[in-house]
């Protein structure tokens, strides 16, 4: 079974954590016995002169094809306009990909164009999959649903997709219901859980990794791009009513000039600070020296984060949204609670008081792994192949 990979959502040398779990899914899928991908990974350029500065100009001169670990990925370039543009990507995509789709069909005969998000994925895909004659699927992460799927232009294109697909993933329950109010058929619809390293996101001790950091109060992590949605803002708000607690960003984004000048406004800037994008493998050692990891989102999917926190045994604060009662089914994983910095503080002193052990956190997640992430896709794109 040949598959052509088509995802927007992929690392690259200038940025490496770029959808790094699509990257992880893909090798992990390679794995499979009787299984090819072929990874196209469409790169938005702005136009002149915005494509000649900071890493608009990374990107632009990242090589057309590379390998990458184990997979062969190809970047074809395409015109993408910041902020305003975003109704006419898919067809720019399909556009920019399709010359070197039709060679790459001709050379391997795909058998499937799998869409790793929703948009504008999805709708590229659509584009390609009716000039090769092929079927494709569409995977849901959170965001191309909850954003994209508000926005002018692009809803229709969304459901246009969705109904031509032959089959559609969804990273948990609660985003196919979200995708099923959108108007999407439930039928279509296979929830897809994200995979995991069990071998490198485990419990550590605390007191230990915590002194490598050189802290030993409580610590409070929050991974996340610093975005007004993911809601740092209120983590931070919150730290007043919190006295001995530090709090460890780890990602950027265009809140972060707003998020420290909240900090410092309330007096806590000695307690907040800005890891900037932590590359993955630094990941488990700061779950592991982590009291809490904390990520109060306006909308999710089924943030990886909080999938990689319990593997540490590190609890969760998250609000109601998306997946997140998929998660946390016991006190031990964690707290849900209202985005308010009243509501995290209060959850974040009862976790403190009452800290469960990392053995018990952990089994909350101890049927994730990539292993069956792609024995599960590759049973799904059979199905659909057949």
């Amino acid at each position: 079974m040949r598959i052509l990979t088509l995802s927007t959502l992929f690392p690259a040398a200038c940025r490496p954590n770029f959808g790094i779990f699509v990257e992880r899914q893909t090798s992990a899928l390679t794995a499979v016995r009787d299984v090819a991908v072929t990874v196209v990974n469409p790169v938005g350029i702005a136009p002149w002169p915005l494509s000649q500065f900071g890493q608009q100009a990374a990107l632009r001169n990242l090589p057309n094809q590379e390998q990458w670990g184990e997979l062969d990925v190809y970047r074809p370039q395409f015109t993408a306009v910041p902020k305003f543009g975003g109704r006419f990507n898919p067809a720019a995509i399909a556009k920019a990909v399709l010359p070197l789709a039709k060679k790459m069909h001709a050379q391997m005969g795909f058998d499937l164009i799998d869409a790793e998000f929703f948009y504008p994925d999805g709708p590229a895909a659509m584009r390609l999959s009716q000039a090769l004659g092929i079927p494709y699927t569409i995977k849901a992460r959170g965001s191309d649903i909850h954003h994209w799927g508000g926005q002018p232009g692009c809803a229709a294109q969304i459901l246009e997709a969705a109904d031509k697909a032959a089959g559609l993933l969804a990273v948990s329950g609660a985003l196919k219901a979200d995708m099923v109010a959108l108007g999407m058929d439930a039928a279509k619809i296979r929830v897809h859980y994200t995979g995991l390293d069990q071998t490198r996101f485990l419990p550590r001790d605390r007191v230990t990794e915590k002194a490598k950091l050189g802290i030993s109060g409580p610590l409070i992590l929050s991974v996340g791009a610093l975005i007004p949605r993911k809601g740092q803002d209120l983590l931070i708000a919150a730290l007043p009513s919190l006295p001995d607690a530090m709090l460890m960003l780890a990602g950027k984004g265009e809140s972060e000039n707003d998020f420290r000048a909240l900090a410092a406004e309330l007096g806590v800037a000695d307690r907040v600070a800005f890891l900037g994008s932590v590359p993955h493998d630094d990941l488990p050692a700061l779950f592991a020296a982590a009291d809490i990891m904390a990520l109060v989102s306006a909308s999710e999917g089924l943030a990886n984060a909080w999938v990689e926190a319990l593997a540490c045994g590190t609890p969760i604060i998250a609000s109601d949204v998306g997946g997140i009662r998929e998660l946390v089914k016991t006190p031990e994983a964690g707290r849900i609670v209202a985005r308010t910095p009243q509501a995290i503080a209060a959850a974040v002193n009862d976790i403190l008081a009452n800290p469960p052990s990392h053995e018990a956190v952990a089994a909350n997640v101890s049927a994730f792994s990539w292993d069956e992430n792609a024995r599960q896709l590759a049973a799904f794109f059979r199905d659909v192949v057949r």
